[in-house]
């Protein structure tokens, strides 16, 4: 037996002629066996997340009550320990695209597992990354190339790179408020400080408001920027860009000889009820799009950044440099297959024009009650991707309520729309950022009109509550109150 090799297998081609090959016996002990170790160590999960993980992740979770046990999840739901639903309008952060466990997806997936291929050997060229870029780039006609990673954050780290060594330029510039990823070159265009603060030094930036063209031809003009990198539907508040100015920016960064990014991330794949937030706006053709989250199928991770032939032409510009960018598990056969087992079911399914068409109906349903509600000020956004803004209301009771919650902490008041949206009619949601005064929904892209009705409704609830008094929902305001105060 050679060093390293593991005791009751044998090494194939090592026997002796005639031997067996594979011994049938396991190695001795227990062995794994997940169903069990779920059934007796389950119960942990909040100590073991203190103990040995992010300890202030439980915390938090105490704090705000969202500390549930949630035992299964199928679609767009969650079930606890005592058979209760709890409607999900976050999607993992949009990673849950098509709901969770998705049957085509799994089956896909036991597929891949089932056929043993060779995968990840480095030194050769398997079928299901090429097809999976196949299929992604037949929605991206003007762009010619695809390189897989592992998450948005990847993706968004490969075009940083691709940008600064195609064009041969250091500075890359961003808008405020984005939220690009949380690795250094990501970080370095992330527009909030509090992701930033303690990690100097980042990468040569610029940050831009978004929709400034006055600013962006400021910086071009310097003649040392790469590209521009921008969320057509910025995720932190719902911000989206003016009209008009994705195709100004291009142009004006083509004239100066740097790139157009765009962070599809959370945006892309049918979120905005088009493949891509971008095309929205008719003739935007990014030098460099970004993907992750929902090409996954809630699954395995994968990231992918699709850009332009001359790019990954002059990035890969000889055999020396064949390996220059790369990750060891990019392309691996469970994410390929995760990815164009999505993309069938977003085809067959029409997931693209049902985001649209439902996104369209909880948007407006939602806006409607505006008039209505004195705390609730705008609802806006695309698809199902929507942004509920709460604002300073006019009469004097509950604008001292208001107030209190204000000088305390920034975002408490959607924080307590939050928490009963959970406790009381079990909907999961999240406030849209730090210190923000809004709430993002990222549902499924299959709800249907059950759940638009089940929100709205939840929603409405809540509203009277805040609006009528409720001594339980401003009770839970002053808890808030005092954790902020105790935690300057």
């Amino acid at each position: 037996m050679t060093e390293g090799e593991p005791k009751g297998f044998a090494v194939p081609g090592s026997e002796a002629p005639g031997a067996k090959g594979f011994t049938s016996e396991p190695p001795q002990g227990k062995g794994f066996d997940l169903t069990r170790l779920l059934a007796e160590r389950g119960a942990e999960r909040y100590e073991l997340h203190t103990k040995y993980l992010n300890h202030q992740l439980p915390r938090m979770l105490h704090t705000i009550g969202f500390d549930k046990v949630y035992e299964r999840a199928e679609g767009a739901y969650f079930w606890d320990s005592e058979g209760n639903d709890y409607l999900d309008m976050l999607a993992g952060f949009g990673v849950m695209g098509l709901g969770r466990h998705h049957p085509v997806v799994r089956k896909a997936l036991h597929d891949v597992l089932d056929a043993s291929l060779a995968d990840l050997t480095r030194f050769d060229c398997q079928p299901l990354p090429g097809l999976l870029a196949e299929k992604l780039l037949a929605h991206s006609p003007h762009l010619d190339r695809v390189f897989f990673g592992n998450s948005g954050t990847e993706a968004v780290e490969t075009a940083l790179k691709f940008a600064r060594y195609a064009t041969g330029k250091p500075r890359v510039l961003y808008c405020s408020h984005a939220f690009h990823g949380l690795t250094t070159g990501s970080l370095s265009v992330n527009g909030e400080s509090g992701f930033r603060d303690g990690f100097a030094p980042l990468l040569p930036d610029t940050a831009l408001p978004l929709g400034d063209l006055a600013a962006l031809e400021r910086e071009v003009r310097r003649g040392d920027v790469a590209a521009l990198i921008v969320e057509p539907i910025q995720g932190k508040g719902v911000h989206e860009a003016p009209p008009g100015y994705l195709l100004a920016a291009q142009e004006l960064l083509h004239r100066h000889k740097a790139l157009l990014i765009a962070d599809e991330v959370q945006t892309g794949l049918g979120r905005t009820g088009d493949f891509y937030a971008y095309q929205h706006d008719e003739g935007v053709e990014p030098d460099l799009v970004c993907v992750a989250k929902a090409l996954s199928g809630g699954y395995v991770p994968v990231g992918a950044t699709l850009g332009k032939e001359w790019i990954f032409k002059k990035v890969y510009s000889s055999m020396d440099r064949v390996l220059v960018h790369s990750a060891s598990f990019g392309s691996n056969a469970q994410a390929m297959a995760a990815g164009l087992a999505v993309l069938s079911v977003m085809e067959d399914e029409g997931v693209v024009e049902n985001a649209r068409t439902v996104g369209d109906l909880l948007r407006t349903r939602l806006a409607a009650l505006t008039d209505r509600y004195e705390l609730l000020s705008d609802v806006r956004g695309r698809g199902l991707m929507i942004g509920i803004e709460f604002g300073r209301p006019n009469s004097l009771k509950l604008r001292g309520r208001w107030t209190m919650l204000q000088a305390a902490r920034k975002g408490l008041f959607a924080q307590m729309v939050v928490v009963p949206l959970l406790q009381k009619h079990r909907i999961l949601t999240q406030v849209s950022g730090d210190h923000l005064e809004v709430i993002k929904l990222i549902p499924p892209l299959t709800i249907t009109e059950r759940e638009v009705d089940r929100f709205v409704e939840a929603f409405t609830a809540v509203m009277d509550d805040a609006h009528g008094g409720g001594g339980l929902m401003w009770d839970f305001g002053r808890t808030l109150v005092k954790q902020a105060v105790a935690n300057r």
